[in-house]
């Protein structure tokens, strides 16, 4: 992990799933929602549980580059959502907001939108309306699909 990052915060499946449907809960009273706009990549898995929960069928994305690995990038939008009103009964998803560089550029795209995150750090949080945990921002998030099951050494073989 760089320096910027001291902690780290594995989610599994499991986890992941239980925690969209948590953040579908807390959507619920809020809709009904025209669509959902999910947010590539990292958006795409929480929104898709969101949907189901919630019983939307209309499913949008706008994909925005900003991480190149661990490393932050310029924030290049990749394509825009094509909603009406510039996102009014819309519900955008994503699975974090970290600094909030790409809830900004979504907020600008989609100003109408209810914005929902899963995880979200400090200086991302004022931007989101919804989310579910909050995660220190020295905390690099290990989503499933940045993992894979691996043999580990067994504690005896950690010594030095």
């Amino acid at each position: 992990m760089s320096d910027t990052y001291q902690k780290s915060f594995p989610v599994s499946w499991e986890e992941l799933h239980r925690t969209s449907k948590a953040l579908a809960w807390r959507l619920l009273e809020l809709g009904p929602f025209t669509g959902v706009v999910a947010v590539t990549r990292g958006g795409l898995v929480p929104a898709a549980i969101v949907a189901r929960e919630l019983e939307i069928r209309v499913i949008e994305t706008a994909c925005i580059s900003f991480y190149h690995g661990k490393d932050r990038g310029g924030l290049e939008v990749l394509k825009s959502a094509d909603v009406a009103e510039q996102g009014k009964g819309w519900l955008i998803v994503d699975d974090l907001v970290d600094t909030g560089e790409t809830a900004k550029a979504l907020r600008q795209m989609l100003p109408n939108a209810h914005f929902a995150t899963v995880y979200a750090k400090p200086a991302g949080r004022p931007l989101v309306d919804t989310f579910v945990t909050e995660v220190s921002q020295d905390t690099w998030i290990f989503f499933p699909w940045d993992m894979e099951p691996q043999p580990s050494t067994p504690i005896i073989g950690l010594r030095g």
